[in-house]
């Protein structure tokens, strides 16, 4: 439900601090006096287009700002918080427009994209009118209009996941069924590839095994040097690090009485002395297993040679020869299966197109039973609403056999004739805006316990009408008021005497500029501006005594 309308130098509205309750509120004012700006503006905050031309002039930008009750919208908070928005009880939504043309949009004080807004806008005011954010000329808000008043979600929820299913198998099955089309020339490649790897025989972290035997053998003989010397240097020499190690500790522990501060250092070198001793002994064990071994090195690098040039050949690194051949593999398996698989992937789809079928022809079936029932009570609801010889009809259109939809089996299209005589034509094409607005009407009158929108706008809904229809329409607002938020634009004293709010629009000097006011009215003012709509250039006591009556009749009970 819409809380709360802020607006800032758009049109002529200075600026404009608006707070609405739940139930059916009038606007009225004068003529011209900017009573659509207020549909315009909430429009704009909810993702219609914009240009530079709505910003008020002499000023840099537009900024308006809706706040939303969302309490018990559960759908909207899933899809919130899919957004990464905040999902708490309230929606703020924020449109800034430049006078250069630029706009921006907020949820919740985070920048998002216009089709955010839209998104939104579709779950929180349905605007009706003429306008174009009037989400009955669509057909897919018609088919959930009728699949709503007929009870089918759950019907609908089984359809689409047995929809999704058939789709994900059907997929699958082209996928391979245009595989098995060339399926022998690539069996038979695959076959060749797989043999080769077989023939490679390439073993798990053999590469980096390899490298490393490489690298060893490659430079054998600089080892073998270098750790010989150092093992004859440090033991082996007669005057090696160790020996003199030893003598220089024998040397120091026959001082060692006259002074015991060469404890500590004598301490570390009989641990050196130890530490090179093993040193020693594990260079000899290094030397007793390292020897030149030509032919090995020759096996090592032919064996390099072979995988560099079969990585080379399948375009690929050659760390990443084994999962080639795994897939190969993979791949071959699944080939030479595949006749197997296209035949259990046929026949579950089969089965899960039955399934479909039968999910489908029970909709259908509902449907056609909803659609005779709901046409009838639009049309009852027609008839009230000054369009005598209007009917109303729901054209369900069987896609071909073979068409699946997540949402069933056929097209879903209202149809009017607005007047006697004339053909049905879809609502979509209507001509007359008063009319539409009038069907728009019924419709939701007649389908407002099922309505997923909160908030409904209407936009002179009585052009054309006056008298006994009037008053009917009213009525019929304040019955749809009492399940949903309706703001409501007209220019009858019938329809704004059975609102539950009243708001009036005035268009006023400020200085040189004109700026448009929207203010809630008292029982007293309220009886005024009835009577003003009702009266011509002078209001009499008789014309406010029938103002008064009207609003007193609308608060008696029926």
């Amino acid at each position: 439900m819409l809380t709360h309308l802020h607006i800032r130098d758009f049109a002529i509205i200075d600026e404009l601090e608006l707070t609405l309750g739940p139930g059916m509120s009038a606007l009225t004012g004068e003529t011209g006096a900017g009573k659509s700006i207020l549909v315009d503006a909430l429009g704009l905050v909810l993702g219609d287009r914009a240009d530079s031309g709505v910003v008020r002039h002499g000023r840099e930008r537009a900024e308006i700002s809706a706040s939303f009750d969302i309490n018990g919208l559960t759908p909207l908070h899933a899809w919130l918080e899919e957004q990464g928005l905040d999902a708490s009880g309230e929606c703020v939504v924020r449109r800034l427009i430049t006078a250069e043309g630029r706009s921006r949009g907020f949820i919740n004080g985070q920048t998002v994209p216009m089709q955010s807004l839209q998104q939104l806008g579709a779950w929180l005011a349905d605007i009706h009118g003429q306008h174009e954010h009037q989400s009955l000329l669509r057909r897919e808000s018609q088919r959930q209009l009728l699949d709503d008043y007929a009870n089918h979600g759950e019907l609908l929820r089984e359809l689409a996941d047995c929809f999704h299913a058939w789709k994900t198998l059907n997929e699958q099955l082209t996928r391979l069924r245009s595989a098995a089309a060339s399926r022998d020339a690539r069996l038979d490649l695959l076959r060749f590839q797989v043999h080769e790897f077989a023939s490679l025989n390439l073993r798990e972290d053999e590469l980096p095994q390899l490298d490393e035997e490489h690298t060893r053998l490659h430079h054998a003989q600089r080892l073998l040097d270098t750790a010989q010397h150092s093992l004859a240097r440090l033991y082996e020499d007669d005057s090696c690090v160790v020996s003199e190690l030893n003598h220089q500790t024998h040397e120091l522990e026959q001082l060692l009485r006259y002074d015991t501060r060469l404890d500590a250092p004598l301490q570390l070198m009989r641990e050196a002395a130890i530490q090179l001793t093993e040193a020693a002994g594990e260079l000899r064990d290094y030397l007793a297993g390292l020897e030149l071994d030509p032919q090995r090195l020759t096996w090592v690098e032919e064996r390099l040679n072979a995988l560099h040039d079969a990585a080379r050949k399948h375009r690929v690194q050659p760390q990443e020869l084994a999962a080639l051949h795994t897939r190969l593999a993979e791949e071959l398996a699944a080939l030479e299966n595949s006749d197997v698989q296209l035949e259990e992937l046929a026949a579950e789809l089969a089965k899960q197109q039955t399934q479909y079928q039968s999910l489908a022809k029970k909709l259908s079936a509902g449907r056609a039973k909803a659609a005779k029932s709901l046409a009838a009570e639009v049309t009852a609801r027609l008839q009230e609403l000054g369009m005598p010889g209007g009917q109303f009809s729901i054209i369900l259109e069987a896609r071909a056999a073979a068409d699946f939809s997540a949402s069933g089996m056929e097209q879903v299209e209202f149809h009017v004739s607005a007047n006697p005589g004339q053909p049905p034509r879809p609502l979509a094409k209507v001509a007359s805006g008063g009319e539409l607005s009038r069907i728009s009407l019924a419709i939701q009158v007649v389908s407002s316990r099922y309505l997923r929108v909160p908030t409904l706008v209407f936009d002179e809904v009585d052009v054309g009408i006056g008298g006994g229809v009037a008053e009917i329409v009213g009525k019929q607002l304040r019955e749809l008021g009492t399940t949903h938020q309706v703001l409501c634009i007209t220019h009858l004293p019938q329809v704004a005497a059975l609102a539950h709010h009243h708001l009036q629009v005035r268009k006023q000097r400020k200085g040189e500029d004109t700026v448009t006011t929207i203010a809630p009215l008292s029982d007293a003012e309220r009886y005024e501006e009835i009577a003003r709509m009702l009266g011509g250039v002078e209001i009499t006591k008789q014309t406010r005594a029938h103002a008064k009556e009207m609003v007193s009749r609308s608060r008696s009970p029926a």
